[in-house]
Parts: structure tokens; sequence; C-alpha cells
């Protein structure tokens, strides 16, 4: 019997496809009335990503509405330290809080417990794979060390992630151990995903664009790389989706150092730039701005046609260049998925 083609995955192998396939960062989530219905259910966030049965059904429930190509894994970057044993809540309307990591605490942090703590996350990939129709891609997700130890040693989000840049600085050391800890945890979790049925991962390097070159290359290629390369040593053939949000001229450093199957945009990286500094071979991914969506009228339209001719001449995957909005009105998502489609 031959198998049914995965439009998306073959898009991340590098062939072009009759029309770029698409899904959206975050199309699971607050925008969605059927998303808030369930999360109404449960009382916490991560008790959310943590029941099977129901991060299935919202991994699921963009599909049911949109023509979308792909199902992307419900759950959260920050699952990896609470995996790790640290204290992480989410506060309704305030986001992630931790418990700020130091140096004196990572010996307290326990790497033989990810694979047991993350095992409802593992359940969910087999739930959602069984489900979805063979023409789609399941996408697994993690957050990459650099951007995951933001959030460990800052507490919380922050625009300019300066707990975690002075940290590197004056505890370079610590670092450099918090940083091993999540390369190993992180392989770890994503050679199970692959093996729980995810077709393609995504490694979310959310917070890439405040570090200079030097950093760069040390928080974010560096440890992107061993990942990659570590999954890929039990999982041959593995397929990545890099995301280094805010990446700018150190893009090609790291598609050449990290070597994804595709490379996916942020909406500042203009197409034209990514044309010219990235092998004509490599697939990308993108980069509408999640405002832009938001905003509808005639510029969605005008916006999305520009950039899937701007990568007409190579594989493409169509996307935000961030997550999707929370008030983004669904009319302008079936706007979106229609054009893209064609329509």
């Amino acid at each position: 019997m031959t198998p049914v083609a995965k439009p998306l995955l073959e898009a991340v192998r590098g062939t072009r496809q009759a029309r770029p396939p698409i899904w959206i960062m975050r199309q699971a989530g607050r925008y969605l009335p059927e998303y808030r219905a369930v999360r109404g259910t449960v009382g916490t966030f991560l008790e959310l990503c943590y029941t099977p049965t129901l991060a299935a059904e919202v991994t699921l429930q963009p599909l049911r509405r949109f023509e979308l190509d792909a199902a992307i894994l419900f759950s959260d970057i920050l699952v990896i330290p609470d995996a790790l044993g640290q204290t992480v809540q989410f506060e309704t309307g305030e986001g992630p809080r931790l418990e700020p990591i130091t140096p004196e605490g990572l010996g307290k942090l326990r790497p033989d417990n990810v694979i047991h703590h993350l095992a409802p996350v593992f359940e969910t990939l087999e739930r959602v794979k069984s489900a979805l129709a063979p023409d789609k891609t399941l996408i697994g997700f993690c957050g990459s060390p650099w951007t995951v130890a933001t959030y460990m040693i800052g507490g919380r989000g922050s625009p300019d992630q300066a707990a975690a840049r002075t940290f590197a600085l004056m505890q370079p050391q610590a670092l450099a151990r918090l940083v091993d800890i999540l390369v190993e945890a992180s392989i770890q979790y994503l050679v199970a995903q692959f093996k729980a049925g995810a077709d393609v991962v995504q490694l979310f390097e959310s917070w890439a664009l405040n570090l200079d070159d030097r950093q760069f290359a040390e928080y974010v290629i560096a440890p992107n790389r061993r990942i990659v390369e570590g999954v890929r040593t039990q999982i041959p053939g593995a397929a990545f989706i890099g995301f280094p949000r805010g990446a700018a001229a150190n893009l090609p450093a790291y598609a050449e150092a990290v070597r994804p199957d595709a490379l996916g945009l942020d909406f500042s990286m203009p197409p034209a730039a990514a044309n010219a500094t990235l092998p004509p071979i490599l697939p990308v991914q993108g980069n509408l701005d999640p405002i832009r969506l938001l905003a509808g009228g005639p510029q969605l339209e005008e916006s999305t046609d520009r950039i899937i001719s701007a990568f007409a001449n190579r594989p493409h995957i169509f996307n935000l260049g961030h997550g999707i909005l929370p008030e983004t009105p669904i009319e302008h998502v079936e706007r979106l998925v229609k054009r893209v489609k064609g329509g």
C-alpha cells in the first residue's frame, strides 16, 4: 500500500509543493471558543498540558475548523523545567512564573526524571497521531536551551532577558552547566516525541534577538546544533524546523551550523534578504506578521500573496512570523487559509 503524501513534511524535506502548505504557530489556543471551553474544565494550564485526552482534543481543534496541513502538539516550552523539578506556575493574565534558578540550585535539577514526568505528553502525541488524517503532518516541539534558560533564571518572560544575560556574563560556568542540562533533557524529550509519532519537530528559540554575535554563537547555535545531532544519532534523519526568532544577520550561520531541514523566519526578516543570504534549496517557513492577521482587510491578502510570491522558487511552508494573537478574529484565519490554498 502506497503511503499517503504529507505535503508539509515533504516541504520540510525539501520538495517544493504546488502551493505552500500551511500551519500557524499557536494555532490551538485562546482565539478559539472551543479551546476556551476545554480550558475552563481544568484548574491550571499545566493540568491541561498533562491531561492527554484534553491536550489531544485542543491539538486537533484547529484542523476541524481550517484546512491546515499540520497539527502541532499542544504543550508548552516550560514543561522541561517543570520536569527537571523547578517550580513552574502559570498565572492567569500574567504568564509563567518560575522560582528563579541559582548556581547553587542547579544540583537540585533532575534530568533523570524528564521522560517519566512528561509521559502524558507522549500519550497526547500517540492519541493525536491515531486521530490525524494520513495527509496531515504531526509537529512536536521543544524550547531551545537559551530561551528556556531565560525563564529559569529570570523567573518570568521579559522584553530584554536582562537577568539571564547578566547571569551569563557573571556566572558563565553556571550557565554552561544549565545549558548542558537543558541540551540533554531536550534530546531525551524530542527522541521520545519522535517515537510517539511526531513527523517533525520545531526548535523554538524565541529569545535570540537580544544576544550579540558571540553570545548567539555560544548560547544559540552551539546548543541547538548539539540537540539536532544528538536526536539524529538516535533517530536517523529526524526532521527539524529551526526557529531562531530575531536572528537577523546571524541566520545564515545558524542554518549552516545547526543544519535544520527547514528554517522558520520571524516577521522582521525581509523575504528578499532571506533569499539573498540563505541557500536556495533550504526550505523556509513564515513569515506573516501576526498583527496583519489580526487587522485583516485587503492588506491581509496582499501581504499573503507577497510572501508566497517571494518564496515561489524554493520549498516554502506558510506560517506567521510568531504566534497567533489571542484577539485574532476567526474569520481572518479562515480568509488567510483560503488565500494560501488559492481561493
